[in-house]
């Protein structure tokens, strides 16, 4: 019998399209707590998890109580976009997923985000049953881009990380995965990969579902 694949999902600008979001709303709230962040500076947080984003935030203004504020105000108004719109879900997202499942995947999700919102995040768009696993950066002790949560997700997965797949779509992620020893596929969101993400993917997706294009090659 072949062995099942694993295969375990960032959750922001891979499956749900809120990175666009967050990459709008650090700029304005950083703005609204009297800071200055350029559009380079905010796609650097995508995907980047405790301790570093609070140690970015402070290399970028030279206060170590910025964070605290810039963060909280962000999510102040990703709330309320998310309560007005809804939460988007990556185009071919639940196609992908749904596939993928069929053919007797192990799927998982490993997100900077809380297990609160990404339980709630993923309740609403209808995208929860698909995973066998949610886990969380608040789960390990270093978020993205350490490897700490691949880590974490492969022991609980029981599969060894050169076995797992890890789908991200930004350069925290993927270093977080490689770093793990995990097979990397980006589907690039906000930024397309440079010379040295390119080295440590496996494959460069140009969509979810392109996915699904690999691994009928691996079968």
């Amino acid at each position: 019998m072949a062995k099942q694949t694993t295969i375990i999902f960032d959750m922001d600008g891979t499956i749900l399209d809120t990175e666009k979001y967050y990459r709008k709303y650090w700029k304005m709230a950083a703005e609204d707590c009297g800071y200055s962040m350029s559009d380079e500076q905010a796609l650097a947080m995508r995907s980047m998890g405790r301790p570093f984003a609070a140690k970015q935030i402070e290399s970028y203004f030279g206060d170590p109580e910025a964070y605290g504020k810039i963060r909280n105000r962000r999510m102040e108004l990703m709330n309320l976009r998310l309560q007005a719109e809804g939460i988007p879900v990556k185009e071919g997202a639940k196609e992908t997923l749904e596939e993928l499942k069929k053919q007797g995947c192990c799927l998982a999700v490993a997100t900077a985000t809380d297990l609160e919102r990404t339980t709630d995040y993923l309740k609403q768009t209808g995208l929860i049953s698909f995973f066998d696993y949610l886990i969380c950066a608040t789960m390990v002790e270093q978020g993205k881009p350490a490897p700490d949560i691949y880590l974490y997700a492969c022991k609980e997965l029981g599969v060894n990380p050169e076995e797992a797949y890890a789908v991200e779509d930004s350069p925290n992620g993927v270093r977080s995965a490689y770093e793990a020893g995990c097979q990397v596929i980006m589907v690039p969101d906000q930024t397309e990969p440079d010379d040295d993400l390119l080295r440590m993917l496996t494959w460069k997706a140009k969509d979810l579902q392109d996915l699904l294009t690999y691994f009928h090659m691996k079968r």
